[in-house]
């Protein structure tokens, strides 16, 4: 017995797998998949009229076809209108059919893009129809869809029809609509799927149209729904309180060489009013390189402990989480607090022996990495989760480490400043803690833009600022030579910086160095028996050299602006002036040149976030990827803040007074691909 469709109309299984490629499984998601681009074929345009670059539609008549072998095997049609003039078409892939189909004499429609070529005007790959004097031309704009291998765009226009031919009933009401100016539902994909010729083609490709900002807002409204919803079933489920108990927070506070800073201090007792209450707290604590994050974190972990309960602190690297587990491990230890180090090269008995601990409560704090929550091992009672970077984290990663405790408080850290078009977006389940402004005494950084031609002078300025007594970094992108890529490599420059500056210590470190030589290169480089350490970009975040005052980053042009901002947040921490040398190659990408005018130019990594998202939007800030969110398809968070306000407003009266609206809306958005519930 065969199973039914999930559309309203047949649908073969081998179609159903193709459409689950791009997400469509009912009715509602054809209707939703929208062009990415219309064509106008609705007009037929002389060959003598014809333009290199511009997309047309020509009639013409085949006078020659013909397979042609050099310089490759190719078909080369040669047609022309009825005024004489004569168009070369081109098939670089073809079938047999193909030359048996283009007979003089027949007459065809051909839709591509113009070229210049060598013997006159020709279409490389058009798109091609038979067609007659009386073949009648469309009267609205052609679609042009997402699509997948193996499904053409004729297919999936029939498909979208056919899921068009019901009625589409609005899940808002009128005068709602009415009040923020808004056309319908109906009127609106309809409109987007067959545009009649009036429609601009430029207002339609830079959704400036009312159609698409309805589209866009109702997208918007489903995202901040859903996460409404989220905070509001976190916010009825019960969680042990956390009060502030001032035994060891305040212990710490007075153990520190230096004050809380305004912003760590309100960030801080955020944090510390939310652990206090009865439900989980979900709180993202966002602060620039170096604004002290990790001591903001250190105490919320107190505050759990001091209730009697465990806390567990997760980095994304090795590098990062031992850093944090030897930096205040020492500090903790004073204070009676039990810490433990959990790592997947950790020697078996050592990690056996730490979770053992763990599990019978014996350990206060645990250190580590993913190796936290992918292990077998568990918490005696886990109260408080402190995951560092958590954009590196999917949300299926962050689930696994709640399931250590019964419904542990989580406090998420970034160092990557989140912009508040995101932050209202994305994270609107989340409690926001922001971190602000640098601890005094931070050494701004000075940033230089230079030629990789100028790499002579380059040597000459690290070899100085190290024979006076100064320290520091080369990064390099690559660990082994890439054909692709053709990037210098951190072994080939560790050899060539040997050579160029002997009286010079240099060290090397890079991600697949074994977990002990990596902390003996750190070490080692922390005590200043390493003058000059080449690495990759595993020294992002995390590591903390003061005498460190010097960066050079080969092929800066092929990092995002986030990564350079963090790599340049590794020096200007300590009292000597701090420059970070960008090194690019010639000739520079237009993206490129764009990321680093941004990052010479600006060192507020909020600011440079905002720069980011414009760039390459949210993706890569989110780590989506790994999260299973959906992304925006229709809204864009810069264009459309207003349409995001007003859909967080009208979410939250939804929510409190037309539950059945919201559930309606969500449905039709999200379905079967419910955003998964911040955890």
């Amino acid at each position: 017995m065969k199973a039914a469709s999930p559309f309203s109309f047949p649908v073969s299984p081998a179609l159903a797998a193709k459409l689950a490629k791009l997400g469509l499984a009912r009715d509602a998601d054809l209707v939703l998949h929208l062009p990415l681009r219309w064509e106008d074929e609705t007009r037929v345009t002389p060959i003598r009229d014809l333009l290199p670059g511009q997309t047309a539609q020509v009639q013409a008549v085949v006078r020659e076809a013909r397979v042609a072998y050099r310089p490759r095997r190719m078909l080369t049609v040669s047609v022309a209108d009825t005024a004489g003039d004569v168009l070369g078409i081109r098939f670089l892939n073809f079938y047999p059919s193909h030359l048996k189909l283009f007979q003089p004499g027949e007459s065809f429609r051909f839709i591509g893009e113009v070229r210049g070529g060598f013997l006159g005007l020709e279409m490389v790959h058009p798109r091609f129809a038979r067609a007659g004097d009386d073949t009648p031309l469309p009267d609205q704009l052609t679609p042009v869809y997402p699509t997948t291998a193996g499904l053409g765009q004729a297919t999936l226009r029939k498909l979208v029809e056919r899921a068009l031919s019901a009625p589409i009933a609005d899940t808002l009401p009128a005068e709602w609509l009415a009040a923020l100016n808004l056309p319908g539902l109906e009127t609106s994909i309809r409109l987007l799927h067959q545009p009649p010729l009036e429609c601009a083609l430029n207002e339609l490709e830079s959704r400036r149209h009312p159609a698409w900002q309805r589209l866009a807002f109702d997208e918007l409204l489903a995202q901040q729904l859903s996460l409404a919803s989220a905070r509001r079933q976190r916010q009825s489920r019960p969680a042990q309180p956390l009060p502030g108990r001032q035994r060891l927070t305040a212990g710490f506070i007075g153990t520190l060489p230096f004050a809380l800073t305004a912003a760590q201090a309100r960030a801080w007792q955020e944090i510390s009013a939310d652990l206090g209450e009865p439900h989980p707290m979900r709180r993202l604590l966002q602060g620039d390189v170096g604004s002290g994050k990790t001591v903001v974190a250190a105490l919320a972990c107190l505050q759990a402990i001091e209730n009697g309960l465990q806390a567990a602190f997760m980095a994304p690297t090795e590098i990062l989480a031992e850093q944090h587990f030897r930096k205040l491990s020492p500090l903790l230890s004073a204070l009676g607090v039990r810490c433990a180090w959990v790592s997947g090269s950790q020697r078996k008995a050592e990690r056996a022996a730490a979770w053992q601990a763990i599990a019978a409560g014996k350990v206060d704090l645990a250190f580590g990495t993913h190796a936290l929550f992918q292990e077998a091992g568990s918490f005696a009672r886990l109260g408080l989760a402190v995951v560092d970077e958590q954009h590196r984290f999917g949300v299926g990663q962050r689930l696994a480490l709640m399931q250590k405790g019964t419904e542990p408080h989580q406090l998420m850290m970034s160092a990557t400043p989140i912009p508040r078009t995101l932050a209202m977006s994305f994270f609107a389940d989340l409690d926001v803690s922001v971190i602000d402004a640098l601890p005094p005494g931070r050494t701004p950084v000075v940033t230089k833009l230079v030629s990789a031609a100028r790499r002579g002078d380059v040597l000459a300025r690290v070899r100085e600022a190290c024979l006076a007594g100064g320290q520091a970094y080369w990064v390099c992108p690559l660990i082994e030579e890439s054909e692709k890529l053709q990037l210098q490599t951190a072994q080939d420059t560790y050899v060539a910086l040997t050579a160029q500056l002997p009286e010079l210590r240099i060290g090397l470190v890079h991600g697949r160095l074994k977990p002990d030589e990596k902390q003996a290169v750190m070490a080692a480089f922390q005590s200043h028996e390493i003058d000059l350490l080449v690495a990759t970009t595993v020294i992002e975040v995390g590591v903390d050299v003061p005498n460190a005052a010097l960066m050079v980053i080969e092929h800066a042009e092929r990092m995002g602006l986030a990564q350079l901002h963090q790599l340049r947040g590794r020096v200007g921490r300590g009292s000597r002036e701090s420059v970070c040398v960008l090194l690019y190659q010639t000739p520079l990408s237009e993206l490129a040149r764009a990321r680093l005018k941004v990052i010479f130019e600006l060192t507020d990594g909020f600011e440079i976030a905002r720069q980011d998202l414009l760039l390459r939007g949210p993706g890569e800030l989110l780590g989506h990827r790994q999260s299973g969110l959906p992304m925006l398809r229709f809204a864009d968070l810069e264009r459309d803040v207003a349409l995001l306000e007003a859909a967080r407003d009208l979410a939250q009266r939804c929510l409190a007074g037309h539950p059945d609206i919201a559930a309606r809306h969500l449905d039709r958005w999200i379905g079967q691909r419910q955003a998964l519930s911040s955890i």
